[in-house]
């Protein structure tokens, strides 16, 4: 940095008259709520925050960052923060919701703070849907970037390979529109490379003909059907392109927010959303159903507009901490380990998300992006909320319930790692060609590192 930390805050006076939106610095009023998002461990810490309403207001916030030698980070809702951004000025772009959908092109331009189910309910009107994710709160831009995996995704493929055109903000201070016409590689590597190369401001991303589907969630108890994981595995080799599920294992506390059927038990909760008439998707999931018990059976048909029911994931704000692993395939003998690794009794509370991949998401995009391992056959999620002094115990737990599966292991998903990666560790998420392109990109683009992202493309290595 070319400043202190101080200079830097009495410089933000210099925005306030070249931006829209409110400027916020260390201890003035709006400042913690501005910078925190939806994960509240180690949130950043920037100097500078400019709550942008528009394009202009981000770039005067690029360009200020950059006068001053120091980084900017983008934040929209704060789902997915990877390493904070200590100092600097970080971008908050929560005003900037605007859809808009164009339904003959069966299109919708997105801001960059717009969540999922801004789009959803935009779209819904024309009988359209976005390839929008599991929890419709999320930022549907900064999910984008990061490739996408979402409730439609094994018939109509990543968020990424809808993707038009992108509007940003580039480390020269440039406001660009960037295609596959206009700037291929740029183009290529800004669909899921994460918010390396810029501060994306829009999107605009192509939509389907989806206005209802069917979907919902079934759940067991392990206690009672202990062989559930192994049964969706199996049933997951039987199911059309269509059908797009997951299984979440995790213990439900003794409360009364829970549902009573749940409490206290420690459940495997089934997630399917199947685009096809409800007949067609009630003779799918009959061998399911007839695994055993259930406690609850939540499966209909509804509107898209409702479904982030299927898997009805929480909303609050929390501190948690994530690991991922995208897979060749489910060995059975591993699989039986998931219920002593991550049950409920080990030091800290597990999420244990599992997630059927294929169908469109293993065919690549014209034009071709970034995401890699589009080859993986399912993706393995651990998550834990962390209290105070917890973060080792959590890591401790996340590698032995992870050990098992590393020989089918592909690499990893940067949009299920929650919390900092090394530098070996976001490599994994690509191929290596991939990853040296997306390298030398970066080099070109931000040669000075100006962008501060999550989970930062690293520099190619001497073997490189």
């Amino acid at each position: 940095m070319t400043e202190t930390t101080r200079e830097l805050s009495a410089a933000a006076g210099e925005l306030i008259g070249r931006v829209d939106g409110p400027v916020y610095t260390p201890g003035a009023d709006g400042y913690d709520k501005e910078r925190i998002g939806f994960q509240r461990l180690a949130p950043h810490r920037p100097e500078v925050v400019v709550g942008a309403r528009g394009e202009q207001d981000v770039r005067a916030a690029v360009e200020f960052a950059a006068a001053h030698g120091t980084r900017v980070a983008v934040q929209a809702r704060g789902h997915g923060l990877g390493a904070p951004l200590e100092g600097g000025v970080l971008i908050s772009t929560g005003r900037m919701t605007g859809v808009r959908v164009a339904p003959h092109e069966r299109t919708a331009w997105v801001e960059a703070g717009a969540s999922w189910q801004q789009v959803i309910e935009a779209a819904a009107p024309h009988g359209l849907a976005p390839l929008s994710g599991s929890a419709p709160g999320v930022g549907a831009v900064p999910y984008t970037l990061g490739g996408g995996v979402g409730l439609l995704a094994r018939r109509h493929g990543f968020a990424a390979d809808r993707v038009r055109r992108i509007a940003l903000v580039t480390a020269d201070g440039r406001l660009r529109r960037v295609t596959a016409q206009s700037d291929p590689e740029l183009f290529w590597a800004l669909r899921g490379g994460g918010g390396n190369f810029g501060a994306v401001t829009g999107m605009e991303v192509g939509l389907v003909p989806v206005a209802r589907i069917y979907g919902g969630g079934l759940y067991f108890d392990t206690a009672q059907v202990p062989d559930v994981l192994e049964a969706w595995r199996r049933w997951t080799q039987t199911v059309p392109e269509e059908t797009t599920s997951a299984v979440a294992m995790l213990p439900f506390p003794d409360v009364p927010q829970v549902p009573e059927p749940l409490r206290g038990r420690h459940a495997a909760q089934i997630q399917i959303c199947h685009l096809g008439p409800a007949e067609e998707g009630e003779r799918l999931v009959e061998p399911l159903r007839a695994l055993g018990p259930l406690l609850r059976d939540t499966l209909r048909e509804l509107p898209y507009t409702e479904s982030g029911t299927v898997f009805d994931e929480p909303d609050r704000p929390h501190a948690y901490r994530s690991q991922n692993r995208l897979l060749a395939d489910l060995d059975p003998g591993a699989l039986a380990t998931l219920t002593r690794s991550a049950g409920p009794l080990v030091p800290v509370m597990c999420v244990v998300g599992l997630r059927h991949l294929g169908g469109a998401l293993a065919r690549p995009p014209q034009p071709a992006n970034a995401v890699g391992h589009r080859e993986a056959a399912y993706a393995l999620v651990v998550l834990s909320p962390v209290e105070p002094g917890e973060e080792e115990t959590v890591r401790a737990v996340h590698r032995d319930v992870l050990a098992p599966f590393e020989d089918q292991a592909l690499g990893r998903s940067l949009n299920f790692s929650f919390g900092p990666l090394d530098h070996d560790q976001v490599r994994s998420a690509f191929t290596p060609a991939g990853h040296r392109r997306l390298a030398a990109l970066k080099a070109r683009c931000d040669p000075g590192g100006l962008f501060h992202c999550g989970h930062p493309i690293p520099p190619l290595a001497e073997e490189d």
